[in-house]
């Protein structure tokens, strides 16, 4: 129906930058929210950052005057911009987005499968 493909990830050192990118396409009639989220080993999934269709955005704590979200609507695109990264970001970062399909009624959400971001000392 919908699929959520994560680009970018890599392994840096502290200090540096990396740019994921998560593109949306199927059966796609809006996306109301597009976000990250993030793994760690041993840790919850929690929120990085979020932008809604009206580039409403809102971060973690922890992230917030590092990372930037930004989206592409007419391509179904989320970028986060991750600066001066840390080891603690190291993770898994998956893409989410609320969606309302062509198909089915309602918004549902749907996650990409994930990519491995690895922040060395």
């Amino acid at each position: 129906q919908v699929q959520l493909v994560e680009s970018g990830g890599g392994l840096v050192q502290a200090g540096e930058s990396l740019r994921l990118s998560c593109a949306a396409s199927g059966s796609i009639f809006s996306i109301n929210v597009m976000g990250w989220y993030r793994q760690a080993p041993g840790k919850q999934r929690e929120l990085v950052a979020r932008i809604t269709s009206g580039d409403s955005t809102n971060y973690a704590d922890s992230v917030k005057g590092r990372f930037t979200i930004s989206s592409d609507n007419a391509k179904n695109t989320v970028y986060l911009q991750m600066n001066s990264l840390k080891p603690e970001d190291t993770a898994v970062y998956y893409c989410n987005a609320k969606v309302r399909t062509t198909i089915l009624p309602g918004a549902y959400d749907y996650w990409g499968q994930g990519t491995q971001v690895t922040v060395s000392s």
